[in-house]
């Protein structure tokens, strides 16, 4: 299409069109104009919460479509205020990409954030518009912060003899509590990550912004062997203040931090896991679920435990601000197999200064539990064709678990009476006539009906069943053998559709 102006039309605004190369433009004047709005734009939300509250939305992952889903965001809460809707799909949080993480990852990120969670969210129909188009998503978030923002860094940093930490801090002439850094070169604030003009943001778990340069010069002297500091380029710094989001430590990537959590792997023996968990107070006055009377060549020794150890989180989910008892039933229902994520003396000292969770920067994704080896106990004079026990993982469906149990009117024990076809228990294997040896790790083959029942229905959902086919049941009993895990030849286990958490 070819337009010209001229004095009928020269009050006339902008027309907007479609520019055709083949025809061309007649007046080189003539303005165009378009969209300059993209069309799928993130929303940033910055949840702020008090000490004691939850951030107010469940976070849910469905196995069947791609992105981790914001519902049901409560009234009055941080979520809703922060403008967190129903449906968002996440693609960052606290600037870190997490769209294409595993859920279990993305949801230890949340909990550990502490009082403050930065999320970059799509709105549900953006998303599918930009995932159908096969728009790249860390582009587009990038995008958002700028091209040339850059994450705040974490350094830590070491004395050396003759050098001290090597750095020299500069207030920024007429701005008050604002310095910049000068790190000699090759010395160790440089080693560190501290690079020639980076702006001091906070210093051991204190932001400097209300530092004195005196004060700040006397925390770094009594800083003794080491230091950690949070240090910005400039260009990043304006970046922040542009987006009017502040620099929070759990926005940082971490340079050499001394100590990270570890993961232990741990497989129940004929003596359980040997160790007890307790519940004390540290010299902070924080209460902590500590690693005590580890016992020699356990599995809990074994796979790295240390007595004094702080626990972190249980199969993936965070411990840290859990009840005691909780946690302990989380690890018994957890039956002959547990992964626990914790962290040594020094380090839990070292996180207590700071004042945030170790579990901030633990990019570690905790296998699943499935993955596991059996445990292998021994097997006294057991016949080679002798029955084996199944190990059955039920995921609780709209309509149930798919099975109904029975027993012998007055005698212990009970068994699987019916099993619905297609329901959660066929799918995990469960066979009519079963009889029900453990529920969740807890033994209640001479249990009565009533008792094993109740136990069912306070176990939740996933629900580990051991279970094996009456004739065989019987005959193992005859031999005198313990029916336990260690007998298992297979498991049945299907995953979940869909998982949530709510945070």
């Amino acid at each position: 299409m070819r337009y010209t102006t001229g004095a009928a039309n020269a009050t006339e605004p902008p027309q907007k069109f479609t520019f055709n190369p083949k025809e061309g433009i007649d007046n080189p004047a003539l303005v165009i104009s378009d969209d300059t709005e993209p069309a799928v734009k993130p929303r940033l939300c910055l949840l702020k919460r008090e000490e004691g509250e939850g951030f107010g939305f469940f976070l849910r992952k469905e196995r069947s479509c791609r992105g981790h889903v914001v519902q049901q965001v409560s009234p009055w809460s941080a979520a809703e205020r922060s403008g967190l809707r129903d449906g968002d799909r996440v693609l960052e949080v606290n600037e870190d990409f997490v769209d294409n993480q595993e859920y279990e990852k993305v949801v230890m990120k949340v909990q550990a954030s502490g009082q403050q969670l930065c999320l970059l969210v799509l709105r549900a129909e953006d998303y599918e518009v930009a995932v159908s188009e096969g728009m790249d998503l860390v582009a587009l978030a990038r995008a958002h912060r700028g091209e040339d923002c850059a994450r705040p860094r974490l350094c830590h940093i070491s004395r050396v003899p003759g050098l001290g930490l090597g750095l020299g801090i500069i207030p920024i002439e007429g701005e008050r509590g604002r310095y910049y850094l000068s790190p000699v070169g090759e010395g160790p604030a440089e080693k560190a990550g501290v690079q020639p003009g980076d702006r001091l943001i906070w210093m051991n778990g204190s932001m400097v912004s209300t530092l004195t340069h005196s004060a700040l010069a006397k925390m770094f002297r009594k800083s003794a062997e080491h230091v950690t500091i949070m240090v910005i380029d400039s260009r990043s710094e304006a970046s922040y203040a542009r987006r009017r989001l502040p620099i929070l430590p759990a926005f940082a990537s971490v340079h050499n931090l001394p100590h990270r959590p570890k993961t232990l792997h741990l497989v129940q023996g004929p003596q359980g896991y040997g160790f007890l968990l307790r519940q004390e107070k540290l010299s902070s006055g924080r209460i902590a679920h500590l690693m005590r009377e580890v016992d020699p060549h356990s599995p809990a020794e074994l796979s790295g435990m240390e007595d004094g150890d702080m626990l972190l989180a249980v199969n993936g989910e965070q411990a840290e601000n859990r009840e005691h008892e909780d946690i302990v039933s989380k690890i018994r229902q957890s039956g002959q197999q547990v992964t626990l994520t914790t962290i040594s003396i020094q380090g839990r000292d070292y996180y207590t200064q700071l004042g945030f969770s170790p579990l901030l920067f633990y990019d570690q994704t905790n296998p699943k539990r499935e993955s596991f080896p059996e445990p292998t106990l021994p097997r006294r004079d057991l016949p080679s064709n002798s029955p084996c026990p199944r190990l059955c993982v039920l995921h609780r469906e709209g309509t149930g678990f798919g099975f109904n149990l029975a027993c012998v009117q007055n005698r212990t024990g009970t068994y699987i009476s019916q099993v619905v076809e297609g329901g959660a228990g066929e799918k995990a294997g469960l066979w009519e006539g079963d009889v029900v040896v453990e529920v969740n790790g807890q033994k209640v083959e001479e249990e009565h009906f009533e008792e094993v029942l109740r136990t069912i229905k306070k176990a939740g959902s996933p629900l580990r069943l051991l279970v094996l086919e009456r004739a065989g049941y019987e005959k193992l009993r005859k031999s005198g053998l313990t029916i336990s895990c260690g007998l298992i030849s297979h498991s049945m286990q299907v995953p979940d559709s869909t998982q949530d958490c709510f945070v």
